[in-house]
């Protein structure tokens, strides 16, 4: 596929964006924040309101045709979730608040498995999510964390990573794809090595879900997670995907309605999956907004939008070698864009992050500026910050050209004052 893709792809979809339609400080919005969240279609914002219009009850819990529909609607987008993502069975899919509380969830629920000197294995990578639960629980249990360092092209080192493992290796939990490095981790080959010391495998797929094809029986993963608002569904929903067998073996996380078969004064018997995990009122339409943005990715098709996005990473950096003071973190791509994710997290020489990302604002440029919830990896890299751009299939290479342009005239303007 060529960069024409734009005509099938981007310019085709950005009027079904409304967000992306206005002027800030007076420039046309160029939204490249995408790792942070993503922006929301139509037809994700009629489906939420379509159900707070007509089908406003609550699921589960009542006969009567309001919340029969609520609840098929919800239920419904749990069957799109679990197609999407190639799980064997819908109760492989529990809802969540987000990936945090995903992880959490089997921090709390199955951690409690652990004890003194089992080891849980993370990266240097990591996001501040899928590194917190992981210091909780050693913590709580003396479980020991080690870390897989990076290679000279700042990827994961799967060789370290193998040297790391052995029977004392409980949980091996990575992100797919880095949130700052752009490298895309091979995970199958990740849960291959783990499994063979008996370690189960979690992956952080929050920057891979909304990005590219995903099949959690070819990864053979032991759980996965995702939040929905990466992947042009709302805030305040996510999921946990998890072997069917694995879930039911696991205590429950929160205690309450809805997840429960009966209650008795001093004592309950739960609910089956996935209503297990889930416990009180959901959230509801958010869960069918979830439902609706996969519809709207899946019409699109996946394995177009992964190489959309190639093609423009492609463009991207081309765009920023132009630049002699950027400096990229993580793997180069491909001269095809592959080979890593669509987001450059640069410095530009002494010009502090957070003054580029000004900067850019005034140009109606959004970038994100910080650590990126990846503290110790910026530690690691000796950065105390970078700047992010980050692209999604409604960017285009006009779009680029237009941060380009800003870009090069912030360092040129901060270069002046330094010099």
């Amino acid at each position: 596929m060529t960069i024409t893709q734009e005509k099938t792809i981007a310019a085709k979809v950005r009027s079904e964006f409304p967000i992306l339609h206005q002027e800030i400080h007076g420039k046309p919005l160029v939204y490249l924040d995408n790792a942070a969240t993503s922006q929301k279609p139509i037809a994700v914002l009629e489906a939420i309101r379509h159900y707070y219009e007509n089908d406003n009850a609550n699921v589960h819990r009542g006969v009567h045709t309001l919340s029969s529909r609520a609840t098929d609607s919800y239920e419904g987008a749990r069957d799109k979730v679990a197609a999407f993502i190639n799980a064997a069975s819908r109760q492989e899919i529990v809802y969540t608040r987000n990936a945090t509380e995903a992880i959490n969830l089997v921090a709390y629920s199955w951690g409690s498995t652990l004890r003194q000197g089992d080891e849980i294995i993370l990266s240097v990578m990591e996001h501040h999510s899928n590194l917190i639960p992981w210091q909780l629980l050693a913590q709580r249990t003396g479980a020991v964390l080690k870390f897989v360092e990076l290679t000279e092209t700042e990827e994961f080192d799967f060789e370290q990573f193998k040297s790391l493992l052995s029977e004392k290796t409980k949980i091996v939990s990575v992100v797919h794809v880095s949130n700052t490095l752009g490298c895309i981790n091979p995970v199958k080959e990740i849960c291959a090595e783990a499994h063979k010391v008996g370690a189960k495998v979690l992956i952080d797929a929050c920057q891979s879900v909304p990005h590219m094809a995903i099949d959690v029986q070819e990864i053979d993963c032991d759980w996965l997670v995702a939040s929905g608002h990466k992947m042009c569904a709302p805030t305040g929903i996510g999921f946990l995907y998890g072997k069917l067998d694995l879930l039911r073996s696991m205590p429950p996380f929160l205690g309450g309605g809805e997840m429960i078969a009966d209650v008795f004064l001093d004592h309950a018997t739960y609910a089956d999956l996935p209503h297990k995990f889930e416990a009180g009122t959901p959230a509801i339409a958010e869960a069918i907004g979830l439902g609706a943005a996969v519809d709207y990715l899946s019409a699109i098709g996946m394995n177009r939008i992964h190489a959309y996005e190639e093609e423009l990473n492609a463009y991207l950096f081309q765009r920023l070698r132009e630049i002699p003071e950027i400096r990229v973190y993580g793997p180069q791509p491909k001269e095809d864009g592959s080979g890593r994710a669509a987001l450059a997290a640069f410095t530009a020489g002494d010009v502090h992050p957070h003054d580029l990302s000004t900067i850019l604002d005034q140009a109606g440029v959004a970038i994100r500026a910080g650590h990126h919830c990846t503290q110790p990896l910026h530690r690691y890299l000796k950065a105390q910050s970078t700047a992010r751009a980050s692209l999604y299939f409604y960017n285009t290479r006009e779009e680029i050209d237009v941060f380009i342009t800003s870009l090069k005239e912030a360092v040129e303007f901060f270069g002046g004052l330094f010099g």
